[in-house]
């Protein structure tokens, strides 16, 4: 491929992937490499991403992007030199050391992925990164091939790597180690030791999957792998699409996220403290000037904070949008006068008193998750229910100062939905919002009650940290 394609090719797949790369920035980049050239390809990287990138988050995605289009080697790489067989050079299979036979290829030999597994442990204690790059590629070599669907094609598998390096019993085995001090530092506590080693699994298993796309795209092409097996940027991720590690790193992302928030709101609030124009003081102002109003004076501002009642549909489907959405309106709470949050599933249940100012981040989502088994009563999700419940029980929450956030995806089984109980709840309040964490094109489909919804309470997209940013800063 030309170097003029490639280029454009990967500037393409960034934007597809959700990066914000504009046409002077595209420029941008060009004459970054004209000056430094093609040589140096940490250096390229390096000018790439200060001329494209603009935020810490997509620098993942611009990564795995940018070692698609320019990898590091082609083919079977260092892998090909120092592991390959004469017979898997040959003839697409490798030579059994028991029997001296052929294996087909694809079939992986238990003491292979044991001294594989057996290395893979060290390296991993001495958090050699050179090595453990060099593993990813050797492990991928012997341990990921498939049989390919047509004659002399062949692909490779992550998972059927991790599988056969058994990824919980090198878990195990690195805690042990670390536990026992072999990495010449101090001895760690069990718990300490587990975090550490998944995580260095997990990095290790990136590594994996990063060798992988890279061969896939050298039998596809590169913009079929962009396509089709990146993730696109955590502020951008999907709430239901997120995977565990996902999840956690957008957890850690929330509270900063949430203070940049409240600076911005408070700034914002004191920019427009100065109200309408008091017309009696400006003229009494233009005595001194001889009856020209040089100077205008505004009435004061009165200060507004409304109340905030949030209802939330805490089932499975939409538990991690429900968690983000709730954390990000508990670490703003000063921003409201007062806060009331009730979570249901087919039961209204109150956890105001879990949301408390100053407690602890994962002592709050551990009385989120009890809170969801209190919150259903026949397991099914049933909007109607909920809001006749919440119409019964908990009326006194809505006053013309509150403003009434409804989270959830208006899927509620077939059940009936109480429209008539939704439109009371939403005419006792000054302001309501629905979020819903659905794209729009799925709103009315199935089970969903979206848009009849819609007609009564204004409903929001919301499926990301970028949306979910933009509706509470509009809301507080």
């Amino acid at each position: 491929m030309p170097l003029l394609d490639r280029h454009i090719g990967f500037i393409e797949s960034l934007r597809a992937a959700g990066l914000p790369v504009s046409l002077s920035e595209d420029l941008d980049s060009v004459a970054a490499l004209t000056e430094i050239g093609l040589a140096d390809r940490t250096a390229m990287r390096a000018g790439l991403a200060a001329t494209l990138v603009k935020r810490q988050s997509h620098r993942p995605t611009f990564d795995a992007v940018f070692d698609l289009y320019f990898p590091a080697l082609i083919g079977s790489g260092v892998a090909a030199e120092t592991t390959a067989t004469e017979g898997a050079e040959s003839g697409g299979s490798e030579t059994d050391d028991r029997t001296g036979r052929p294996r087909p290829f694809g079939v992986v030999d238990d003491d292979v992925s044991r001294a594989l597994r057996d290395r893979l442990v060290e390296a991993l204690l001495q958090q050699d990164q050179q090595q453990l790059q060099a593993m990813a590629i050797e492990g991928v070599e012997q341990l990921g091939a498939m049989p390919g669907r047509g004659p002399g094609l062949a692909g490779y598998s992550a998972y059927n790597t991790m599988q056969s390096l058994k990824p919980d019993t090198l878990v195990l085995r690195l805690a042990e180690a670390l536990m026992a001090g072999t990495d010449d530092r101090a001895p760690r506590s069990q718990d300490l030791a587990m975090l550490t080693a998944t995580n260095r699994v997990d990095a290790w298993r990136q590594l994996v999957e990063s060798d992988v796309r890279r061969r896939v795209a050298e039998e596809r092409t590169p913009e079929y792998v962009a396509r089709n097996t990146l993730r696109p940027p955590l502020d951008l991720l999907d709430f239901t699409a997120a995977r565990r590690g996902e999840v956690d790193e957008m957890r850690r992302q929330l509270y900063p996220l949430a203070r940049r928030l409240a600076t911005r709101v408070s700034m914002e609030r004191h920019g427009r403290r100065r109200g309408s124009l008091d017309f009696r003081k400006t003229i009494r102002a233009s005595m001194s000037t001889g009856g020209v109003p040089v100077e205008t004076v505004l009435r004061p501002k009165r200060p507004h904070r409304s109340e905030l009642v949030v209802l939330c549909d805490v089932s499975g489907s939409v538990a991690n949008f429900a968690a983000f959405t709730l954390m990000l309106v508990y670490a703003l709470q000063e921003q409201f006068t007062a806060t009331r949050t009730f979570t249901f599933v087919d039961k209204v249940y109150e956890v105001t008193d879990d949301l408390k100012p100053g407690s602890d981040p994962e002592d709050t989502m551990k009385h989120l998750v009890a809170a969801a088994q209190h919150a259903s009563i026949m397991g099914r999700t049933d909007y109607g229910r909920a809001f006749r419940q919440f119409a019964e029980e908990h009326a006194d929450a809505l006053t013309p100062k509150s403003t009434l956030l409804v989270l959830g995806d208006a899927r509620s089984n077939y059940t009936d939905p109480s429209s008539p109980v939704l439109r009371e709840l939403v005419d006792a309040a000054r302001h309501a919002w629905w979020l819903n964490p659905e794209h729009p094109r799925q709103w009315g489909v199935g089970d969903s009650y979206a848009r009849k919804y819609a007609d009564i309470v204004p409903m929001v997209e919301c499926r990301n940290l970028t949306q979910l940013t933009e509706f509470v800063h509009d809301l507080v």
